[in-house]
């Protein structure tokens, strides 16, 4: 059995790992290809310092991003209520639906705090009322909010 050795990658490679990943390779993939391209050097004690201190680097970043996001869901709270205008016919049907856009908009509005509409769900809403509305702030944060639709 070859021995493995071990290299850090400074660059994503398919299959082997993400930029700052310590991943074993066979010696040949490392001499032959990964180190030659740029694509990884060699594990030195310098190079393990370095990865540390990047990867302290990106959860204190991730931790600041967490703790952005959860104050802005406490800011959603106590907002408390967000209204979407639609149209209706009779009986309080709406004309179409009340997308994740509409949402983002209203929210947008109000906060003036722009938010990626792919992470609201929204449920189904073919009348008027009050409904949940799930907001996907951060990975480990999602914030409920009220969503009021009414006739325009």
């Amino acid at each position: 059995m070859a021995k493995r050795v071990q290299v850090v990658l400074h660059e994503d490679v398919l299959s082997l790992g993400k930029n700052g990943d310590l991943v074993e390779v066979a010696p040949g993939y490392a001499r032959n290809y990964l180190v030659p391209t740029g694509k990884a050097v060699p594990v030195t004690a310098a190079v393990l310092r370095q990865v540390e201190h990047r990867r302290a680097k990106e959860a204190e970043r991730q931790a600041a991003l967490k703790a952005e996001a959860e104050a802005f869901r406490v800011a959603l709270n106590t907002i408390g209520r967000f209204t979407v205008k639609k149209q209706t016919g009779g009986d309080d049907v709406l004309f179409g639906t009340v997308t994740n856009g509409d949402v983002a908009e209203a929210i947008e509005k109000a906060t003036s705090k722009t938010l990626d509409r792919r992470d609201i769900l929204v449920p189904d809403i073919h009348r008027t009322g009050s409904y949940k509305v799930q907001v996907k702030l951060h990975p480990d944060v999602v914030a409920d909010i009220n969503l009021e639709v009414v006739g325009g």
